[in-house]
């Protein structure tokens, strides 16, 4: 058999001799990647089902793709109210895959991508379910105890905002193909304004119904993508929930992405009122954290659009990824009317 790229001829003797009751033969079936980490699907021989996660090809291990990290957070998981797939082992051997990697169960549900799967899949009272664990799931993981999970020490405790605020705007400095005056000035304002933040927690970080995998009821028994998760302020993680998310009701969203307007799905007001509830926590500055998750998500795709005009993605027609340029400006326009709405 044909080993994708990515796997080499030693993960076989490495999973048998480390993964509890893995059979040889195995085969392998790539389920996400890309510049991101690479997730493959692993059956053994006895019918049992893994999950194999290790950084992109060609890449030297960075605290981006960190498979050690990202390994300990959801083992450190395994035991609270957040649903994980179960760790089940990390190899840093390099000689085995020419990067670390780690092995977590395979479970099985479903990664609810586009309009088209909610309907099916879901139905109106799945999506509204959907919408209810997705918040009881996020409201999980800003109660998980720290010291009790080993999560501790994950990352500094304080100042996660403007942390966050400096990062994303040396990147865009770093990378800039063009003026951004609005991105900039909205930086500017975002620093003036951040909030106290309170005691830190868990911030997943890209928090989305994406990245999460639902069962055919709609209860959230899985968040995937932990890789850039670390310690802060949670409301950051709500604010980007409504960035990316527009319910049947809801005004369009930089983020286009029609999943969550289908029948049953609820709408970003009600999602942020039951986090409230759910969490004790006051979300009456959420406004603040909205406008940085618009200018974060700026930031993201004009790092996109960057990579592209650099011709990192192939020579591709600028006409192809002229839409990226208009999203920039719409999530900077969006977090820009936001600021001026507040006192």
């Amino acid at each position: 058999m044909t080993l994708p790229h990515g796997i080499s001829e030693n993960v076989e003797g490495w999973l048998v001799a480390n993964i509890p009751g893995a059979t040889a033969p195995f085969s392998y079936t790539q389920i996400a990647g890309g510049h991101s980490n690479l997730t493959f699907k692993v059956d053994d021989a006895s019918g049992n089902a893994y999950v194999l996660r290790r950084p992109p090809l060609g890449h030297r291990l960075a605290s981006a793709h960190d498979m050690g990290r990202e390994h300990r957070i959801i083992a450190g998981l395994a035991n609270t109210n957040v649903p994980v797939a179960p760790a089940l082992g990390l190899c840093t051997d390099e000689s085995v895959n020419e990067l670390p990697f780690y092995v977590m169960q395979f479970v099985n549900g479903y990664v609810v991508r586009d309009k088209a799967t909610a309907q099916s899949v879901l139905g109106e009272a799945g999506c509204r379910r959907a919408s209810e664990s997705i918040v009881d799931t996020m409201a999980a993981i800003h109660a998980v105890d720290l010291k009790a999970a080993g999560l501790n020490d994950l990352g500094k405790h304080e100042g996660y905002i403007a942390r966050q605020l400096k990062r994303w705007h040396g990147n865009i400095l770093e990378q800039r193909t063009r003026d951004l005056p609005l991105v900039d000035s909205v930086y500017e304002e975002l620093m003036k304004r951040i909030p106290e933040q309170g005691d830190a927690t868990i911030v997943h970080g890209d928090y989305r119904l994406d990245n999460t995998m639902v069962d055919a009821q709609g209860n959230v028994i899985a968040v995937l993508d932990w890789e850039i998760c670390t310690l802060g302020d949670p409301m950051a993680d709500l604010g980007l929930l409504m960035v990316y998310w527009t319910g049947p009701d809801d005004d369009a969203s930089a983020w286009s992405n029609s999943v969550c307007t289908a029948p049953g799905f609820l709408n970003r007001a009600d999602l942020a009122k039951r986090y409230a509830e759910k969490s004790g926590r006051d979300i009456s500055q959420l406004d603040f954290y909205v406008a940085f998750a618009y200018w974060k998500l700026a930031c993201i795709i004009e790092g996109v659009y960057a990579r592209y005009v650099g011709g990192a993605l192939g020579n591709l027609d600028p006409s192809e990824f002229e839409h990226f340029k208009v999203q920039v400006d719409g999530a900077a326009q969006k977090a820009a009317a936001l600021l001026s709405t507040l006192s």
